[in-house]
């Protein structure tokens, strides 16, 4: 890390990254409930950023591209569930 942060600031960067999954984990269950009360362009925009949480947590871009091509959001949801249990 570098020497600009002070120590308390590095512990806190270092907390973030690795909980990075978890964090990601969360964005895309909050997604989950957005997506269900969205409408047109911004369900488009939602289902990108959805895209981009899992691609952060390893889905492959096959599962990525099915779920997007569905535009489900409780298709989205079983995924979320899924990786909880992992």
């Amino acid at each position: 890390m570098s020497k600009d942060y002070t120590p308390y600031q590095q512990q806190i960067i270092k907390r973030y990254y690795e909980n990075q999954s978890a964090i990601q984990g969360q964005r895309l269950a909050e997604l989950v409930t957005e997506l269900y009360l969205a409408e047109g362009k911004k369900r488009a925009r939602i289902w990108q950023r959805a895209a981009s949480a899992m691609k952060t947590l390893g889905v492959p871009q096959s599962r990525i591209d099915h779920l997007l091509a569905q535009d489900n959001p409780a298709l989205l949801a079983e995924l979320v569930k899924e990786l909880e249990r992992k």
